[in-house]
């Protein structure tokens, strides 16, 4: 039996005994070439502990977290989204750090024969009720990578660790580096950068939501990893440290701490849309502002420009504000806000296959790729 049949078969086996009987026919779909049909719409989902209320595109397939005792990579099962290989490769896999396992998809562009360096990679952490295929689809971040040339790791939270499959940002035990759901990622994202040779300098975190939340966590964690930020429809770092606390953020907004003199300024740019009545809009400037304030920490010496205000309209009608603070003397911009206006808990531009998006709205995948292709990690350390 050829490999590729045995790791198709090993991959159909490995969903279908999971209970994960919907991804099982997915992958079915995609590996003959079909596309996949469209998720049922379901009723009104309610994440546990109240954390988020809103109506879900799609409905939840049950998840198991791998057995704790796996590997650091643990068998990474590849398999070809599609039988042609122009549209690239899904590599679907397990890590474990500090006792935390959780399961991902790496998704490779196609390789060509004029690509000389290695590749940078974009770190996409998923909202509530979601996964990585749903996040995957909903904000087309794949043909972005297939045309600009780019890895993009979808790290899968457990229903274990959160009923509703949100990132516990809101918790102590997940909010520093070297512990927690924190760790579990930065390891994860050196792991695959290592198996992959992906750039060390360009390696960028973005998130939805609660992902959005942890996104800004790991900037703050792990500012020698993560070269740039991008927080949509999310929270800043330290916003909150406990379920009420994150209530009350989450509703009214909440001013976060830029970092405790920490020197090390990571660039970000924040989406959020002005109408969002599950995540406070307030949260995108608060996160911003600590940004701005790490920035400023870092080049004291330095006078700090005046932020740049756009206002501009989407293709497809969408007004917006955007807000550009410039980096000191030509450097590339330290942070942008983006206020997408009537826009809610969704993500901008994004495609309607997938859930929470609001496809009327600038293309917030593009922007980020765009931010993040300006920066490049400076030369330090690059520690655990």
């Amino acid at each position: 039996m050829p490999d590729s049949l045995q790791r198709w078969m090993k991959e159909v086996s490995r969903l279908t005994q999971s209970g994960r009987l919907g991804q099982a026919a997915k992958f079915i779909q995609q590996s003959l070439g079909a596309e996949p049909a469209e998720p049922p719409a379901s009723v009104r989902e309610t994440v546990v502990e109240g954390l988020v209320s809103q109506a879900s595109q799609q409905s939840v397939t049950p998840h198991r977290t791998p057995a704790p005792n796996a590997g650091a990579l643990g068998p990474a099962v590849i398999a070809p989204i599609h039988t042609t290989d122009h549209l690239g490769l899904t590599i679907t896999g397990r890590h474990t750090d500090l006792g935390l396992t959780r399961e991902y998809e790496l998704y490779l562009p196609p390789a060509t024969t004029t690509r000389t360096a290695p590749l940078p990679l974009v770190v996409m952490l998923h909202g509530c009720l979601q996964g990585p295929a749903d996040f995957a689809a909903g904000t087309g971040m794949n043909e972005l990578a297939r045309e600009q040339g780019f890895a993009v790791l979808y790290p899968a939270q457990s229903q274990d660790a959160n009923a509703g499959r949100c990132w516990n940002w809101f918790e102590k035990a997940h909010q520093q580096r070297g512990q927690g759901e924190p760790a579990v990622l930065a390891g994860l994202t050196r792991a695959v950068m290592a198996e992959h040779g992906f750039d060390a300098r360009r390696i960028y975190v973005a998130g939805l939501s609660a992902g959005g939340a942890m996104a800004a966590v790991l900037g703050q964690a792990y500012p020698d990893l993560y070269a740039a930020v991008g927080v949509h429809s999310g929270l800043a770092s330290g916003a909150a440290n406990d379920l009420m606390s994150a209530l009350s953020a989450m509703k009214h907004g909440q001013a976060a701490d830029a970092g405790g003199g920490v020197a090390d300024p990571v660039p970000t740019i924040v989406f959020h849309g002005d109408s969002d009545t599950v995540v406070h809009p307030d949260n995108g400037a608060r996160t911003i502002e600590v940004a701005v304030r790490r920035s400023e920490l870092a080049t004291m010496a330095s006078p700090t420009p005046a932020p740049l205000i756009e206002q501009g309209v989407s293709e497809q009608g969408r007004n917006y504000t955007r807000i550009t603070h410039p980096g000191t003397e030509g450097a590339a911009a330290q942070a942008e806000h983006w206020l997408v206006h009537g826009a809610g808990h969704a993500w901008s531009g994004g495609r309607e296959q997938g859930s929470y998006t609001d496809p009327s709205g600038p293309d917030a995948s593009r922007e980020m790729w765009r931010f993040f292709s300006s920066h490049v990690q400076p030369e330090r350390r690059n520690s655990r």
